[in-house]
């Protein structure tokens, strides 16, 4: 029977690769949802590589509005969907941080209505079989998932997995497809100094900074975007795009001059007053911070987005005797670090240490009782080293005995100490490991992000770029290994959810 798949593309081009094989293998009307800017737009719309039954440029349908919104189709909206509308507009991080435009409640409002609205049509019209996709980082993006997810509609996600050159193909980013109870898991059963090499071999964030963070190329990059930025972008996008309102080439020339002058200042008093390396307390928990901006607290964790106000109460929460160690995320440098007042309150806070991003988290994780993270991979690193964890949302590593979840904040300073108790077995490690393993694609998604943005958009640096059909199907071709791949895993999934659709209806 024939499949209909619905794909979303965004400056990410993966899923349009892994279109233009898929429809090489298998029975399938294709469909597409996508929010690229104007330039890259034309691509979509003019290519004979891939036959979509119909495509919807997203930017297309939303118009800038400030009347009053329809609150009685979102309710009901919300309640068909089972969804929680505010908490995805109020997390937004185009709305929360955005420097060219201040958006009015109306104004978002009418904007989560058309997005609303298009959305709910596509899914009638459509009626898709799947959804695949990127893990979304804008609200819209999320709120389509969602439905779709909430509708009965089979979806796969793509994402960096924690085993740092594979990626992770999945209905939810949290939680594995191919799951069973721990115990019974069969793995490979080696000890802790044996893991950890595992883990060096392995590991992400090491993986992405080598991968997308290119120093050498940067200021190469940087130089070629602006003049192509400069030369031939246009404000087009500013009047479509509510992504881009209020921006015009001299506030981002001097938006991005701004940026690099705060950015030098900042990591000035970095270096001047955090340390690359200090003798440790005897007795210590270790908070990562997480990158800002980013998806894991504004989506993945969307109450705990304040990491000063989760410093503050894990600091009460602590034992007398313990310090509380925080190490500043090494990438929050591309988002030109926090403020100098920031690390000031953290610093001020009497039983805190703030480290140098620099520092060595082997160290942190060697010679700490304990480790508590919002929602981030540090959680998993630091079972390597036989140590505890707290986490403030359910994450996929949640289902390791030695990692507890959050769900009263109330509960922390019992939570802590309940879990400085804890001992992790490195066998639920090798079991959880195993599991992972089972549940990761062999595509190297991090070498596959950079080779297409190296590609045609300067390394990443400008994605409103045009793209042509031939240069496009060279790197078809040039690719045509990783991606035919790529679309006999998403096939596999298909049968995969096929087969337990089938085994569902037995049962009932």
């Amino acid at each position: 029977m024939t499949k209909k798949i619905l794909f979303w593309f965004g400056t990410n081009y993966t899923h349009f690769c892994l279109s233009y094989y898929l429809k090489k293998k298998l029975d399938c009307e294709t469909y597409a949802i996508t929010d690229v800017t104007e330039r890259p737009k034309l691509f979509l719309k003019n290519q004979k590589l891939v036959d979509f039954k119909q495509i919807w440029f997203f930017h297309d349908h939303i118009a800038q509005k400030n009347n009053m919104p329809d609150l009685n189709y979102l309710a009901k909206f919300e309640k068909k969907y089972n969804l929680d509308l505010w908490k995805l507009v109020q997390n937004e991080r185009i709305f929360l941080y955005y420097n060219y435009h201040k958006y009015s409640k109306n104004e978002i409002l009418n904007i989560l209505e058309q997005e609303c609205r298009l959305f709910e049509n596509i899914l009638e019209t459509v009626k898709p079989d799947f959804f695949f996709s990127k893990l979304p980082s804008l609200h819209h993006h999320e709120l389509f998932y969602q439905m779709c997810k909430n509708s009965g509609v089979y979806v796969q996600i793509i994402n960096f997995s924690m085993l740092g050159k594979k990626s992770m193909i999945t209905q939810e980013h949290e939680k594995l497809d191919y799951l069973e109870e721990l115990k019974r898991v069969e793995c490979n059963e080696r000890n802790f100094d044996e893991l950890q090499k595992y883990f060096k071999k392995s590991n992400l964030l090491e993986n992405l900074t080598n991968t997308l963070l290119k120093p050498g190329k940067a200021k190469k990059e940087i130089i070629k975007s602006a003049i192509e930025y400069y030369l031939n972008s246009d404000t087009t996008n500013a009047k479509t795009h509510y992504t881009y309102y209020g921006r015009t080439k001299s506030k981002v020339i001097f938006s991005y001059i701004f940026d690099k002058i705060r950015t030098k200042i900042r990591e000035s008093f970095l270096n001047k007053n955090l340390k690359k390396d200090i003798s440790l307390p005897e007795n210590f928990v270790v908070f990562p911070l997480h990158t800002e901006v980013e998806r894991s607290l504004l989506i993945g964790a969307p109450f705990y987005i304040n990491q000063i106000e989760a410093i503050k109460n894990i600091a009460k929460s602590i034992p007398i005797n313990y310090k509380l160690v925080v190490k500043e995320h090494p990438f929050q440098g591309d988002r030109g670090w926090r403020s100098a007042s920031d690390y000031k309150e953290i610093m001020n806070i009497p039983n805190v240490i703030l480290v140098h991003p620099t520092f060595s988290n082997e160290k942190l994780y060697k010679n700490c009782s304990l480790l508590i993270t919002i929602a981030g991979t540090a959680g998993f690193e630091v079972t390597f080293y036989g140590k505890p964890v707290i986490t403030f949302v359910d994450l996929n590593y949640s289902i390791l005995p030695s990692v507890t979840t959050l769900k009263n904040p109330h509960e922390l300073p019992a939570l802590i100490r309940e879990s400085l108790k804890k001992e992790v077995n490195s066998l639920d490690l090798n079991r959880y490991l195993s599991l992972l393993e089972r549940n990761s694609s062999e595509f190297n998604y991090t070498d596959f992000t950079a080779k297409f943005d190296t590609e045609f958009f300067y390394g990443g640096r400008l994605v409103d770029t045009e793209i042509s059909e031939s240069k496009m199907k060279s790197f078809l071709e040039k690719n045509s290994s990783i991606l035919n791949d790529l679309a006999d895993e998403h096939i596999s999934k298909i049968n995969w959810f096929e087969t337990r659709s089938v085994k569902s209806d037995r049962k009932t």
